[in-house]
């Protein structure tokens, strides 16, 4: 069993007033993409959000053949460590994919690939520039999850840090390029990026 959790209780205040996880990106909303292209590889979906998300993201991800679940925020504006922190809590399955809902062209077949590399590990997370992928990597679901928990409890705020108390392999550049491309990582942050992927959809 493999799970994916897609990281969506950002405030997007790049964005303007409306919430980019369900803006409609070329007829969908942005986290339905993400939702069916995780959905080719893993067996449950997991979302982590605000409660004053959710009625908009279920329509988002109506009728979806795996029919997601919500990890609610407890205390929403803990930043993404501990939105990763709560997805994973609520998986069932040992590994999770995480990846950030404005990641809309997110690749299925390397999300696959970095399942097959966390294997034995706690962790598989791509490094293609100077910048750890948090939110497009495999995690062990508990083992992370108390990492992450353990970092807050630090005061720790820095996404990287739980990382420092897992055993992960790091996917530097090249070997990322092997399997994908960077458009993997794209995430869309303000309306122009939105305007742009559109005209490639």
């Amino acid at each position: 069993m493999r799970a994916g959790v897609i990281v969506a209780g950002g405030r997007s205040t790049r964005f303007g007033d409306s919430d980019k996880a369900v803006a409609d990106l070329a007829g969908t909303p942005m986290v339905r993409r993400v939702a069916d292209r995780l959905g080719r590889v893993v067996d449950e979906l997991v979302v982590n959000c605000r409660e004053d998300q959710t009625e908009a993201i279920e329509a988002a991800l109506s009728d979806h053949a795996l029919d997601p679940r919500f990890a609610l925020d407890t205390d929403p504006d803990q930043g993404p460590m501990a939105g990763i922190a709560t997805g994973l809590a609520a998986v069932e399955s040992e590994y999770a994919a995480v990846v950030a809902c404005d990641m809309p062209f997110v690749d299925p077949a390397f999300v696959e690939y970095l399942f097959e590399r966390a294997r034995s590990h706690e962790a598989a997370v791509p490094r293609p520039d100077e910048w750890f992928q948090t939110t497009q990597a495999v995690y062990h679901a508990d083992a992370m999850d108390d990492a992450c928990r353990r970092a807050l409890d630090r005061g720790e705020h820095k996404i990287v840090e739980p990382l420092f108390d897992l055993d992960y392999v790091v996917i530097e550049r090249e070997e990322v390029l092997e399997h994908t491309t960077m458009e993997t990582f794209e995430n869309l942050n303000t309306r122009e990026e939105f305007e742009a992927a559109v005209e490639r959809l």
